[in-house]
């Protein structure tokens, strides 16, 4: 080993920088930084600057369609036997439905015992709610959330197509053309990537300068307990599954450093879907697991908006004084188990689900929810990362269950 000069700076010093101002994370970063600052010192110009980080979220959702469609029917037609595509998608939904169910339990459980809703109500930052609550007698329905849910109807398409195609005796010729696209698909979405510090400052401007941090104080016993709840159930539930895999919690988060941050600028876990996706593979997770159990994840395996709607419903009880009981708090848990199903990870779709829950439950007045109004964009970004670190450990437990996991020696992140 030769020694490094001390002068001029070259060589291993000069690439460590070089990397560092060549890495999208240091980027995304200091974009994060510069939005928390605009929005603080300069409101007006923040809030303009909420249309930056929509277009760059809907510039990456363009990406969505066609990127879960090709990794679905690529997935089930490489695998060629459809009774293991089928134990996979069992074994996944019952993992969902066992981890989302854990999700809500200790949501209620946290809300009931530190109760962050026996707050000073004076001050709060009250809003209309009725955009939101226009039609209390509208129920959740599940024909209406699979019509304004473009993912899922993408989702059965695939899968519909990739069992077809599985029985085509083209089958090999498709596979073919549908990889070379596929890859024509994912090389447009890396240039796109490098606009993400543009998406992450224009999202942390607008959410800084919109609501600034004084209008906080009222509810930041809830956004606090919210934060904390996610936390632990990120290093505790999830890193204790990771776990009994032989896997590292803390490991997998630095792996996915970038696709985190991303996720924080945006608050939105689409941002990032297409890309996890990539690191998944990257790490050893199959092809045709990660195309079946992310995209499933997005609409079924919401740990995050689960915790926060479980809270926020306990919240609002406590706010307006009203006791629930045990069997009560054990209805909320099942209408959510349903309710909570339709909140795919786009921004805002979980305040809409919890007003369905609210009206579902005819207990606790709906127009509560313009006490959180002025904080559901702040706790957005928690459950959006805990969504996409929750999709991405399922994943890897399904791989390892299905012996479909072969990581590259060494992982590198």
């Amino acid at each position: 080993m030769h020694p490094i000069p001390a002068t001029p700076v070259t060589g291993p010093q000069r690439s460590i920088a070089y990397k560092i101002f060549t890495n999208l994370t240091f980027w995304v970063l200091i974009a994060i930084i510069a939005g928390i600052l605009l929005g603080h010192y300069a409101p007006a110009t923040g809030v303009k600057m909420e249309q930056v980080g929509k277009r760059f979220v809907d510039l990456i959702k363009l990406f969505i369609g066609p990127i879960i469609f090709l990794t679905i029917v690529l997935g089930i037609s490489g695998m060629g036997d459809l009774k293991k595509v089928g134990r996979i998608g069992v074994k996944s939904l019952v993992y969902f439905e066992v981890v989302t169910t854990l999700a809500l339990v200790i949501g209620i459980a946290v809300a009931h015992f530190i109760q962050p809703g026996k707050i000073d109500k004076s001050g709060l930052p009250i809003q209309d709610a009725s955009k939101y609550t226009r039609n209390p007698a509208e129920a959740f329905s599940w024909l209406k959330f699979f019509l304004d849910n473009f993912t899922l109807q993408v989702l059965v398409v695939a899968i519909i197509t990739g069992i077809a195609l599985s029985f085509s005796r083209h089958r090999e010729k498709a596979i073919v053309f549908l990889s070379k696209i596929s890859k024509i698909v994912f090389t447009g979405l890396k240039y796109v990537m490098y606009l993400a510090p543009l998406g992450a400052f224009g999202g942390m401007a607008y959410t800084i300068g919109k609501f600034g941090l004084q209008t906080l104080i009222p509810l930041g016993k809830l956004m606090l307990t919210v934060y904390i709840t996610m936390f632990l159930f990120i290093f505790l539930v999830l890193g204790s599954i990771m776990r009994f895999y032989k896997e590292s919690i803390i490991q997998f988060l630095k792996y996915i450093r970038a696709e985190l941050l991303l996720v924080l600028g945006t608050s939105s876990s689409e941002a990032a879907l297409p890309s996890i996706m990539q690191k998944l593979e990257k790490m050893g997770c199959s092809k045709s697991v990660v195309g079946l159990v992310i995209p499933t994840g997005y609409s079924f395996n919401l740990d995050g908006t689960s915790i926060y709607l479980s809270m926020s419903v306990i919240f609002l009880a406590q706010l307006y004084n009203v006791h629930l009981t045990p069997v009560e708090m054990l209805s909320i848990i099942g209408i959510l188990m349903i309710t909570s199903k339709g909140a795919a990870g786009v921004t805002g779709s979980g305040f809409i689900v919890l007003a369905s829950t609210l009206t579902a439950l005819h207990k606790i007045p709906v127009e509560g929810l313009a006490f959180l109004l002025g904080v559901d964009k702040f706790m957005s970004e928690a459950r959006a990362i805990t969504n996409i670190i929750g999709n991405g450990v399922a994943t890897i437990v399904i791989s390892k269950s299905e012996k479909e996991y072969h990581p590259p020696v060494p992982v590198e992140a």
